[in-house]
């Protein structure tokens, strides 16, 4: 799994950092930022997902 996101979508809900902040950070305007580059973990699989269906721009996919 890996996640996609498209930078466009984002207005700065940070909905991905509270719920998932192993995998997603915030930068110095509010927008959201990638942590990890590549695979998801196995471990952090459903944060991923959580993250993903909980963004309310759509900005984040998860991928097999």
């Amino acid at each position: 799994m890996q996640i996609e996101f498209d930078r466009t979508k984002c207005v700065g809900h940070n909905r991905c950092y509270l719920l998932a902040p192993e995998l997603f950070d915030v930068d110095d305007e509010g927008y959201a930022v990638v942590r990890i580059d590549g695979p998801v973990p196995a471990s952090l699989e459903a944060k991923a997902q959580l993250a993903a269906d909980n963004c309310p721009e759509y900005a984040i996919t998860v991928v097999d």
